[in-house]
């Protein structure tokens, strides 16, 4: 597909869509299919030439819409609600087209500055304590997480990692793998199951407190869990803290369990997936009250703030806990701004290649990203973009050779 079919083709799905959106309410919420109904609809296997662009759409209506479950329907009041909205389609669109991979500031400086900035804008709007946000060289920062169940096991892995230095740091003889036997983590019976999932990838126990009548998880179950456990020598480190379960829209209480969490030195992570975009409005907001004792705090925007999906909003108190437990710092990943404090990234031999591609990066004529293998800095040369010929190849190569020059002069000088 060039350019000029793909202008064209574009528009003919811009139509679709809007077609599809328009008409949603006449088709038929939940698919009338048996399971393995796809299979004998299309080939055994991937066809020599491709089809046309009017028989993929065909197929579509033919053979995939039937088997949609249409979550954006008048009539689809199952699982939980999942935004949509033209803005954020055109937005899908537009990032796609981009297509940066943002696990660094360098890979892409505005995508990590843009979510910095807009994390900060969405935690005001839920008037979260501004220990939770960047500006003003604040310790806190937000960072966009795939779903509410990656959100709760990067919480509990920082936590797990930062109580295992603590311990450590006060015994040295302790083993990680000593301690990890006895830590133990908590949440209300009603939480979702993507919490108990974080306990077994996390490697650690995870016991649910008896919710009250209310469903809610009170502050005398949590003590008397936590009072028993320590009497058994075990380690509670970290408490899931739900605000709007998914079963019922239960409330765990914050400002009870909150409190208890500081006292005893646990990582508070609230999970607020399903309701969390209600605090927005004020008169839903003291319904987030007692979120200050909270370590991070979790909710899904691509639930209710018209977003689509995946858009899973995480706050942290202090964002070097995050950084800490998961940097490893691959030489690829490294940039002349790594220290500078001034950038936050979510992930001395041969001096002259150190040298070369700092003129090469400076120049941005062409970007290069360096690695080592054994003692050996290398400046890595990947083919990446699709439309790269070789002629692109050979006048990077000739712009190297005119570089390196320069550096080898002034290395004679």
């Amino acid at each position: 597909m060039n350019t000029s079919e793909f202008r064209r083709r574009g528009k003919e799905m811009v139509d679709y869509v809007a077609n599809y959106m328009e008409g949603i309410e006449g088709r038929q919420v939940y698919p009338d299919v048996e399971p393995g109904y796809l299979r004998p609809l299309i080939p055994d296997s991937a066809p020599q030439e491709p089809d046309t662009f009017e028989d993929i759409i065909n197929d579509i209506e033919k053979i995939i819409m039937p088997g949609v479950t249409h979550w954006h329907s008048p009539y689809f009041f199952a699982y939980f609600p999942t935004a949509s909205s033209y803005p954020a389609m055109l937005a899908d669109m537009l990032c796609g087209a981009i297509g940066c991979i943002g696990f660094s500031w360098a890979a892409s400086p505005a995508c990590t500055e843009l979510e910095t900035v807009m994390m900060d804008w969405l935690g005001k709007m839920l008037e979260l304590p501004k220990a939770f946000l960047t500006e003003k060289a604040g310790e806190g920062g937000g960072v966009i997480q795939g779903s509410a169940s990656e959100a709760t096991l990067v919480a509990l892995l920082a936590a797990r990692t930062k109580v295992i230095h603590r311990l450590q740091a006060a015994s040295p003889e302790l083993t990680q793998a000593a301690i990890m036997e006895k830590l133990v983590a908590y949440s209300s019976d009603q939480a979702h199951s993507s919490v108990e999932r974080a306990g077994l990838i996390g490697g650690v126990k995870l016991k649910a407190i008896p919710s009250d009548g209310n469903f809610a998880m009170r502050a005398s179950a949590l003590q008397e869990a936590l009072k028993r456990d320590r009497a058994a020598g075990l380690i509670p480190f970290f408490v899931v803290a739900t605000l709007g379960t998914t079963t019922c829209c239960s409330f765990d209480n914050l400002l009870e369990v909150g409190p208890i969490c500081n006292k005893e030195d646990m990582w508070l992570h609230v999970d607020a997936a399903y309701a969390g975009s209600a605090f927005i409005c004020p008169e839903f907001r003291h319904l987030l009250n007692g979120v200050e004792f909270a370590d991070s705090f979790n909710f899904n925007p691509h639930k209710w703030l018209l977003v689509n999906f995946d858009c899973s909003a995480m706050w942290v108190k202090k964002r070097s806990d995050l950084t800490g437990a998961f940097r490893l710092d691959p030489t690829y990943l490294k940039h002349s701004h790594q220290d500078s404090g001034l950038i936050t990234d979510y992930r001395g031999s041969n001096k002259v290649n150190e040298a070369l591609l700092q003129r090469i990066n400076s120049a941005k004529k062409i970007h290069l990203v360096p690695c080592h293998l054994r003692e050996k800095f290398v400046l890595r040369f990947a083919i990446c973009s699709r439309t790269v010929e070789s002629a692109h190849v050979q006048w990077a190569w000739e712009h190297i050779k005119e570089l390196a020059a320069d550096v080898l002069r002034a290395e004679r000088e």
